[in-house]
């Protein structure tokens, strides 16, 4: 896609600090990053989000974000990581992308992400749990 700027990246015409690359995927430092060493990993193909994943790209797609987790981790001496999907909803880039974000013990990131709320009832959680089942 022309105006997209990972498509940018993918194509090489957009300068970005890429991390690894495979025939499906690209790995590249997020330019706003929660933490230094925050890696986005796309798809090659302009996907938007995660339900536009063809079934053929899941295991090379996850794969990779799996190895390119493991490699942040290790690399910068992180205790642990944050890995998350935004679709629509905050996603600056409407090219479908995880963020893999190294996480150290008493970083500061409690909270930082999303409110908590509580269901009101067990019968409220049970609701919500018989409408997700039902759209399966």
């Amino acid at each position: 896609m022309a105006d997209c700027v990972f498509c940018g990246i993918v194509a090489g015409t957009t300068p970005a600090f890429v991390v690894a690359a495979t025939d499906e995927c690209v790995a590249f430092l997020d330019t706003r990053p929660v933490f230094k060493g925050h890696t986005l990993v796309v798809p090659r193909d302009h996907l938007e989000v995660l339900a536009d994943l063809p079934a053929a790209l899941l295991s090379p797609y996850f794969g990779f974000v799996q190895r390119v987790d493991a490699a942040v981790r290790t690399a910068l001496g992180a205790g642990g990581s944050f890995v998350a999907i935004n679709n629509r909803v905050s996603q600056s880039v409407p090219h479908l992308h995880t963020h893999v974000v190294p996480r150290t013990k008493g970083d500061g990131l409690r909270g930082f992400f999303w409110p908590r709320t509580k269901y009101a009832s067990d019968d409220e959680a049970r609701d919500y749990a018989k409408r997700v089942a039902a759209a399966l």
